[in-house]
């Protein structure tokens, strides 16, 4: 039987381009997303290319629906957690505490949703990965990203303890921390859609990363043969050497 992966946040960005991927790698691919018009596109673009995908609409947030996809797959060989976000850039002094709710929600909360929910399959396929998508603000803080920071260190906390608990088992815990990524959308979101705040995080700065320069690492790490675990895999940009430390062209 063919591999499955199930990708979630599939319907742009990084998930959209390592559903890609994954599907050139010979797995069917279900894409899962809030927006139901993006992923059931992105599926039609990769059948149309003679790959198998399907799509579904979920929210991670919301353990009911997670439940009941979970029960809808036949198998699955690899769960990438990618779905997450930014909201805001404020001080924590006055910072929304929607915002961080929000972030925490989706960052932390979504991965335990469909981690617990399909470790069963994971386990039953014999060789499963679980892939977490955090980031290097999960390792270092700056100013005004305290929430996206808090979300983010849960998120590798998830990643560090899962691969304690599965030490033994026929599942590997993957993962992959990128530093300053062009993604589509995730400034935009973060700034609440004002786009000179959002181009001003990436200006100047010679080649930030793409959706598919992150895309490659995790196809790469997913690929490796069953007894090679990558557990922490930090990817940046050549010009930012440290969260705090980019550099900028004039």
């Amino acid at each position: 039987m063919t591999r499955t992966a199930v990708v979630t946040g599939a319907s742009s960005g990084i998930g959209a381009a390592t559903a890609r991927r994954l599907a050139a790698a010979g797995y069917l691919v279900v894409l899962a997303a809030r927006r139901e018009d993006r992923v059931k596109e992105l599926a039609a673009e990769l059948r149309d290319a003679g790959h198998e995908a399907r799509a579904h609409a979920l929210d991670v947030t919301d353990r009911a629906a997670v439940d009941a996809f979970a029960a809808s797959l036949e198998r699955c060989d690899v769960l990438v957690n990618n779905a997450g976000g930014a909201l805001g850039a404020d001080p924590v002094e006055s910072a929304d505490p929607a915002d961080w709710r929000a972030m925490f929600e989706v960052n932390v909360m979504g991965v335990l949703h469909l981690t617990q929910a399909l470790l069963p399959a994971l386990r039953a396929c014999g060789d499963g990965t679980v892939v977490v998508l955090s980031s290097t603000a999960g390792f270092t803080a700056y100013e005004g990203g305290g929430g996206y920071v808090a979300a983010k260190h849960g998120a590798h906390a998830i990643a560090a303890t899962l691969r304690l608990e599965l030490c033994g088992e026929p599942i590997r815990v993957v993962e992959i921390a990128p530093g300053m990524v062009r993604s589509e959308g995730f400034a935009l979101t973060r700034f609440g859609g004002d786009e000179e705040k959002a181009a001003a995080v990436y200006a100047g700065v010679p080649g930030p990363l793409t959706s598919d320069d992150v895309a490659d690492t995790i196809a790469w790490a997913v690929t490796r043969p069953p007894h090679v675990n990558v557990d922490l895999l930090v990817v940046r940009p050549r010009a930012q050497a440290a969260q705090h430390k980019v550099h900028r062209e004039a």
